[in-house]
């Protein structure tokens, strides 16, 4: 078995959001669920004396969270709307919000302001290098702030648990080469803190990437061992593998078992 998840700043469930860096300050959203975890984490990115601010993943269109984003950012100015991904809890709220702002909704393929990997906002006071971290899905991105050691990792890495591989869209070969991205990062110290989507700050970057590669090792021989032993489609791997998981999460464990099998047949 994998070691237990290394700790996040403060215990499961009770995280609130609030401040995850200089530069970085969490509005939770009121969507709490079971795939959600406490909610979606909408992040506001600016330098402490900025005149400016960036919202990222303004998360449900729920107007009791817009109120909180608008009372969060206060005098400062929106420069940028950005998304890690097109999930809904994450990108319902952000026409509106872009629409406010006079700015345009950024991410990455086609229908928005594009962004691309290696791509460097320089706004609100700070410097936002641009991550493609597919896997979860094809579009996933993570952003990072460099000054601070510190990245935004949407759905790619959670704060509690263990994220699903959207199958078809996401795929587990990219998903493992984004935690290798990752992981050579933080190795190096150029990342320790990891702000997600849902769930609290990670405040040990390595040890946290090191867990989910790990773990998704762990799954995989799951998964083999499971096939062997006849299990013939999705749902029986589930089944078997996930049997402890409750069932209200076998739809996303299916997904990512279908990721699994679709990684195998690839010969790996």
């Amino acid at each position: 078995m994998s070691a237990e998840p290394p700790p996040s700043s403060v215990p499961p469930g009770r995280w609130r959001g609030g401040s995850g860096s200089r530069s970085a300050v969490c509005v939770l959203a009121p969507n709490p669920s079971p795939m959600t975890l406490e909610g979606t984490n909408t992040w506001i990115i600016g330098a402490p004396d900025a005149p400016g601010c960036v919202v990222i993943d303004p998360g449900p269109d729920h107007p009791q969270h817009l109120r909180a984003i608008l009372d969060e950012v206060g005098q400062r100015r929106i420069e940028a709307v950005l998304l890690t991904h097109r999930h809904p809890d994450h990108r319902e709220g952000a026409p509106r919000l872009a629409e406010i702002a006079g700015v345009p909704v950024r991410a990455h393929g086609p229908g928005a302001d594009e962004l691309q990997d290696g791509d460097v906002l320089e706004m609100a006071g700070a410097e936002i290098a641009v991550l493609a971290t597919p896997g979860h899905t094809s579009d996933s991105l993570c952003f990072l702030l460099a000054d601070e050691e510190v990245l935004i990792t949407g759905d790619t890495i959670l704060g509690w648990g263990t994220t699903m591989v959207a199958w078809p869209d996401g795929r587990l070969g990219a998903y493992l080469s984004s935690l290798d991205q990752i992981s050579a990062l933080t190795g190096t110290g150029r990342i320790t803190r990891l702000l997600p989507a849902h769930g609290a700050v990670l405040r040990d970057a390595h040890a946290s990437v090191r867990y989910y590669l790990e773990h998704r090792s762990e799954r995989l021989e799951q998964v083999r061992l499971a096939l062997r032993d006849g299990a013939q489609d999705a749902q029986s791997v589930v089944e078997t593998v996930y049997a402890d998981v409750p069932r209200e999460l076998w739809p996303a464990a299916t997904m990512s078992v279908q990721a699994q099998l679709a990684y195998l047949r690839e010969g790996h």
